[in-house]
């Protein structure tokens, strides 16, 4: 399966919910959305809990029911493994934005000529915004940043700030117009440029994410929204180490000559 075409993960702990700002809450617009599958014939890709995927088409909406049709081919090997699943995961592309919806309760109609998967109506659709990067501006101008693609998300590179470095990890702050980054996480091909000088990459750890709130130091001032996420270096080549201690060693200096003036 392509990486695009991947669920994302919506599980998320405790009380919070990180993911309600990409819910579509209006009924009215959840169902404008389908109304633009449908019409425009944007491929929808199934994705059963198995892994099982396949690609589909919405053509019938049934609101009073609350039943939708998805146009599937009769003879496809998935097809089987889908509805025995009788759930699935909808992942679909209306020009830059990202749909994502379950699905439930399958039957096969079978037409003259042609046959549809019928399912329920999603009682949630979660929207996200593509983008080939996420910013985020400080107040210095050129802080340093962490690049890589977002675990839950492979399409999307994030690009976010590193509020501090450590020779055994960092940490690092997502604004509300990220989605969530989940603990326990392992990220690869992080990209870190400390400086236009020093620059690495690395695999990174998530260990925990702070609750959500202001932080002194965040980007952009007081009041700025946003988590801390603390983060371990994972498999760190020494050449990359020895890289980030001289930066370590030279910006500490740096800031006991600025005491001592």
């Amino acid at each position: 399966m392509f990486e695009d075409t991947r669920p994302a993960e919506l599980d998320a702990s405790g009380a919070s919910d990180p993911w309600g700002q990409f819910r579509v809450a209006l009924p009215a617009e959840r169902l404008s959305l389908l109304r633009a599958l449908r019409d425009g014939s944007v491929p929808v890709v199934v994705n059963a809990p198995d892994g099982t995927a396949m690609t589909v088409t919405l053509w019938a909406l049934d609101t009073e029911q609350g039943r939708m049709n998805l146009s599937v081919d009769a003879h496809a090997p998935q097809l089987p493994a889908v509805i025995d699943a009788d759930e699935a995961v909808a992942v679909a592309y209306l020009e830059a934005v990202k749909l994502q919806f379950d699905l439930q309760d399958f039957m096969l109609v079978h037409g003259a000529a042609s046959c549809a998967l019928q399912c329920r109506l999603p009682d949630e659709i979660y929207r996200f915004q593509r983008r080939h990067a996420y910013r985020v501006r400080t107040r210095e101008g050129h802080g340093p940043q962490a690049s890589f693609r977002h675990p839950s998300m492979p399409e999307m590179r994030v690009e976010l700030r590193v509020l501090d470095v450590s020779i055994g990890g960092c940490a690092l702050w997502l604004p509300p117009d990220v989605p969530p980054l989940q603990p326990g996480t392992l990220v690869a091909d992080v990209h870190l440029e400390l400086d236009a000088d020093t620059r690495f990459t690395s695999a990174i750890g998530l260990q925990h994410v702070s609750a959500q709130g202001a932080f002194h130091g965040s980007p952009g001032g007081n009041g700025t929204q946003g988590v801390r996420v603390g983060c371990e270096w994972r498999g760190l080549p020494p050449s990359s180490e020895r890289v980030l201690q001289r930066w370590i060693d030279r910006t500490q200096r740096r800031r006991h000559l600025l005491t001592l003036g």
